[in-house]
């Protein structure tokens, strides 16, 4: 059984390199194979990852959406828009070593995409039983799991920074987990950025509020805003590197395979 996290938080609290480094965390563990997804349409996880995109799901999704007002038409006279689907999804799936990646990408135009919808559901729900684990980088509102484009999760790990608004922002989101019924195993809160790696009192009394379950804190770390300058991949990060050993401590707590 293919295992799933899913990650999600409002933009800029560093979700994506959370995600990124957990990733990472299981390749380095040997828990390939992993296919990571990069539901977030404002997300860069292949930056983080050192990975280069050539094809989105969102591309698919449009390019076979207007075949028929195309001219000429991207899919082949004879073939139908499920076997283009099935061909083209290959090269969407881009493989590496020890992880493979799929892009959802941009966010559907005007107009029915219920059947091109359907088309991907069933591609990547048939993909991901291949794999040991899935990690999926979302978008706040969690959209491709709560259309049942991608598959059910068993952990949901809330990213938010060391503020209290990022923590009420984090609190309607689980909230929102609640009220669309995901069924996860567990759902947990990761705070980043935060100075020396210590939580003050106000942003615990924030946390208790919110109803939310604490399963660690990242530190700030200065390697990780040198790297990003410098236009590194984060998972090349030294594994001494303070958010790295942190979040290894917080994977450890986690009930997984």
């Amino acid at each position: 059984m293919t295992y799933s996290i899913a990650f999600a938080g409002k933009g800029g609290v560093g979700k994506t390199t959370t995600c990124g480094l957990f990733i990472d965390y299981l390749v380095r563990a040997g828990k390939s194979p992993i296919l990571a997804v990069d539901a977030d349409a404002n997300s860069n996880l292949n930056e983080v990852l050192g990975v280069k995109v050539d094809l989105t799901l969102g591309d698919l999704r449009e390019e076979i959406a207007t075949a028929e007002m195309a001219s000429p038409s991207p899919i082949p006279l004879g073939m139908s828009k499920q076997e283009y689907a099935n061909y083209k999804f290959a090269d969407a799936l881009i493989e590496q070593d020890h992880f493979d990646m799929i892009v959802m990408g941009r966010t559907q135009s005007k107009g029915c995409y219920c059947f091109v919808n359907d088309i991907l559901r069933e591609q990547i729900r048939k993909y991901y039983l291949n794999y040991a684990y899935m990690v999926v980088d979302n978008e706040a509102g969690l959209e491709h799991i709560s259309r049942g484009i991608l598959p059910p999760v068993d952990i949901i790990l809330l990213v938010s920074d060391c503020s209290r608004r990022g923590i009420q922002a984090v609190g309607r989101i689980a909230k929102m987990v609640g009220e669309l019924d995901l069924k996860a195993k567990d759902v947990c809160l990761v705070v980043n950025r935060a100075p020396g790696g210590v939580l003050n009192d106000g942003i615990k009394e924030e946390i208790e509020q919110q109803n939310l379950k604490l399963i660690g804190v990242l530190p700030q770390d200065e390697l990780v805003y040198e790297y990003d300058c410098d236009g590194k991949p984060l998972i090349t990060l030294p594994n001494d590197a303070p958010v790295k050993i942190a979040l290894k401590a917080i994977i450890e707590k986690l009930t997984m395979p």
